[in-house]
């Protein structure tokens, strides 16, 4: 009698996440994000109004400097109540048969964010090659927290690779990695949890309870990805400096996942980064990032090229993994026929 072999869907199925990732990056390359009606830009306005619900003393922690006490049991509440609705919604729009792969396709499109990187990173490389220093000044201002106001020329470029090199972790390699591991709704997942930490996760008296929920659950997710991030940079770049950094810097960086990625990366390029910069009117001395010159305008495109090849050999690397994992399915398929032939 012959058993009956796995049907072809099944046998190539380690395929399709790879290439619904594919899909997804194909669509944020092609057309960027959309315009209007984004769903992130909804989901911060819930997660605004979830605060407002939640965390009801902001105000009061915010005018007398001290610490809700109570605060992390609402944010976690909270952090569910945001995240696991629009999680599930995705993970039933996946489920569904025929459209379910465009869905899967369409939620890492909507959690990438590589085009408007690049963008952001192209528009402020484009104002110093003019020599629009204010320009330069405020689009960089647009990537990041500090205060630009005063940067000169260095100042705006390393501000923006650091930005740029963090990012593409956040912005791209952690959700690739979650749809990988768990398709559409893994990297909903991922871009929700990271927004949120993103809003809530301060040390400031309105977030430091409420938003410790947002930055340990971040924190969290983005532990592999952020050490993957670190180890592609430093493979495509100047390895052996790239490595070094990420050992002896990383540890003494607050964040426990950026600090790998931005010293790896900049070890990568050969550029300097960390040091001096102006938080809310307060100077911070951060240590040291990278090694090397100081970073110009030219840097920025640099950094972008490594996130762009950075992607690609993720990319790859998940399809030549799935094609071996399809071949193995397939020979032992074969070598099960023969055998009850």
């Amino acid at each position: 009698m012959t058993a009956a072999l796995p049907s072809w869907p099944v046998l190539l199925s380690p395929l399709l996440l790879p290439l619904l990732a594919l899909a997804g990056w194909a669509l944020d390359r092609r057309f960027g994000e959309v315009g209007r009606w984004h769903p992130l830009v909804g989901f911060g306005t819930l997660a605004q109004r979830i605060e407002a619900l939640f965390n009801p003393l902001t105000a009061v922690a915010e005018a007398t400097g001290h610490e809700l006490r109570g605060g992390r049991p609402l944010g976690i509440l909270a952090w569910a109540v945001a995240v696991l609705p629009p999680v599930a919604l995705a993970a039933w729009l996946c489920a569904q048969p025929w459209l379910g792969a465009v869905f899967h396709a369409l939620c890492l499109y909507f959690a990438l964010g590589q085009r408007s990187l690049a963008e952001h990173g192209a528009r402020v490389a484009d104002d110093l090659a003019r020599g629009d220093l204010a320009a330069a000044r405020t689009h960089v201002g647009w990537m990041v927290s500090r205060d630009t106001s005063n940067l000169d020329e260095s100042g705006v470029a390393k501000a923006g690779v650091e930005s740029l090199l963090e990012n593409g972790n956040d912005a791209v390699f952690g959700a690739l990695f979650w749809f990988l591991v768990l398709g559409g709704p893994g990297a909903v997942l991922f871009r929700l949890a990271n927004t949120l930490d993103a809003m809530w996760g301060y040390r400031t008296p309105r977030f430091l309870r409420f938003g410790w929920a947002a930055a340990r659950i971040d924190d969290l997710l983005n532990w592999v990805p952020a050490r993957l991030t670190a180890l592609t940079y430093a493979l495509l770049g100047d390895r052996a400096t790239a490595l070094a950094c990420w050992k002896t810097q990383a540890p003494a960086w607050d964040s426990p996942n950026a600090g790998p990625v931005m010293a790896a990366g900049a070890g990568s390029l050969g550029v300097q980064l960390g040091g001096a910069a102006i938080y809310h009117g307060v100077e911070e001395v951060r240590p040291p990032l990278g090694a090397g010159r100081t970073p110009d305008r030219r840097d920025l495109g640099r950094a972008l090229v490594l996130i762009r090849r950075s992607a690609g050999l993720w990319l790859a690397a998940a399809l030549l993994l799935g094609a071996v994992a399809v071949l193995t399915r397939v020979t032992l398929a074969a070598l099960a026929g023969g055998a009850h032939a």
